[in-house]
């Protein structure tokens, strides 16, 4: 069940990356954190794709690197408190940590796939009014601490689960969470080097991600339902996963 969590933990991770409430607003983010507008590197030729210069491009990416390690660091240290709290509680109270982790995350779930129904349960808040700050790559590293500490609704249930699914295999606390943070960070580390081509892929990407929240959250569910009935090793048996497995395992 270790090595099923922690592939479980970096998907989440991804799929938080994919979530509509971070996708649209990566080609803006990162451009802020470079200190760079769309403005100044948008180029109006052919396919509205954007051309950045050799030297800019290199600032951007360098600038994405230290906003991951950012929220890294946060998620790492969380890993290791999970670890120190819960990695010595008995055998019993272990099954009742996980039966209830199962069912917070089928609430979560549920929670998700009713947001598409409910729109006073679809909210999130935005910053409309961003202060603009000298950047640098300690501000970048700054606003990553923080943006792993200021989830929007939408993933936050993602984060929750991945939280609480540490938190019933404490021992694998750590890794679970870095694969998350690993999940979530790759993404955005290829966003920042093909700032370009990812910018324009994700413009197209975001007319679908209206299905994102009932089949993240039926996914959460059947992951609860997992959880809840100790079955969370079956993930593993699908072939891509096994794979994966084997590769985290050197096989």
């Amino acid at each position: 069940m270790v090595e099923t969590s922690v592939l479980v933990s970096a998907l989440a991770g991804a799929g938080s990356f994919f979530s509509p409430c971070i996708l649209p607003i990566v080609p803006a983010f990162i451009s802020y954190l470079s200190g760079t507008t769309l403005s100044e590197v948008q180029n109006t030729g052919e396919g509205s794709q954007v051309a950045v210069k050799r030297m800019t491009r290199l600032n951007i990416f360098l600038n994405t690197v230290y906003f991951v390690l950012g929220f890294s660091l946060v998620f790492a240290v969380l890993g290791v408190i999970f670890n120190s709290v819960l990695a010595n509680v008995g055998t019993g109270f272990q099954g009742t940590l996980q039966s209830i982790g199962g069912v917070v995350i089928v609430a979560f779930g549920a929670y998700l796939v009713l947001a598409t129904k409910f729109r006073s349960l679809n909210f999130e808040k935005r910053m409309t009014k961003i202060p603009r700050f000298k950047t640098s790559y300690i501000t970048s590293f700054v606003f990553g601490a923080a943006f792993a500490s200021g989830w929007t609704p939408c993933v936050g249930p993602i984060l929750g689960s991945t939280l609480t699914l540490a938190a019933t295999s404490p021992g694998a606390a750590y890794n679970s969470l870095l694969a998350y943070a690993l999940g979530l960070g790759i993404p955005f580390l290829v966003t920042g080097a093909f700032f370009s081509q990812a910018t324009g892929l994700i413009r197209r990407m975001v007319k679908y991600l209206k299905y994102f929240n009932p089949i993240m959250g039926a996914i959460l569910i059947v992951l609860g339902i997992l959880v809840f009935t100790n079955q969370l090793s079956v993930v593993a048996s699908f072939p891509l996963a096994n794979e994966i497995v084997n590769l985290e395992r050197g096989i």
